[in-house]
């Protein structure tokens, strides 16, 4: 049996919730897969710390709680902070490499930083930052199908907003192969359509 344990952590406004509930759907209703999701506020929604955890099955999910996370996506320093300690062994994290310095990371930790608020910026809709993260996690960790994820992201966000959405999705799924194919990071917001 396949499983895979996912955490992703920042703070309230950044669409953590949404985006782990894009995943969840893209490898369960879309993908085929079994998947269950779990969230955790601060005290306060907006501003504090939150948190989705999903876990990813072959079968049937019998205990939905994120312990040892296979995969970290972390929105802010403070998710980094607190939940990079609880990596698995061999783990991969992705990171928003504008607002998290994964300074001390365990070197057996895999790490692939985008900028994806700024991506979000330049498509007018700070907001989206979350989905181009979405995209980005869909290219590095290949966990569920791009066809898969295309619809959960059209099925999930707002009425109106889809074309939008879909837009930042594609921009961080870019953005992942190009990081994948050895690209710098500059030379990778470059083909992936944004000034560096």
């Amino acid at each position: 049996m396949s499983t895979t344990e996912i955490k992703i952590g920042g703070l309230g406004g950044q669409g953590v919730i949404l985006g782990g509930m894009i995943i969840g759907r893209g490898a369960s209703i879309h993908g085929g897969k079994h998947a269950t999701l779990t969230q955790a506020f601060g005290p306060e929604a907006r501003g504090s710390a939150c948190s989705a955890q999903i876990v990813v099955s072959d079968e049937s999910v019998e205990y939905p709680y994120v312990a040892h996370p296979n995969l970290l996506v972390v929105m802010s320093q403070e998710a980094y902070t607190r939940f990079a300690p609880e990596m698995a062994e061999g783990a991969t994290m992705l990171y928003e490499s504008e607002l998290v310095d994964p300074a001390g990371l365990n070197p057996d930790i895999k790490a692939y930083g985008i900028p994806a608020t700024r991506i979000a910026e330049n498509l007018k809709r700070r907001m989206v930052a979350n989905i181009v993260m979405v995209g980005f996690f869909t290219a590095i960790t290949e966990l569920v199908n791009l066809d898969a994820m295309r619809k959960s992201v059209e099925s999930s966000v707002p009425k109106g907003t889809e074309a939008l959405n879909l837009t930042a999705f594609e921009r961080g799924y870019q953005f992942g192969l190009d990081i994948k194919a050895g690209k710098n990071p500059e030379e990778a917001m470059t083909a992936a359509g944004e000034p560096a």
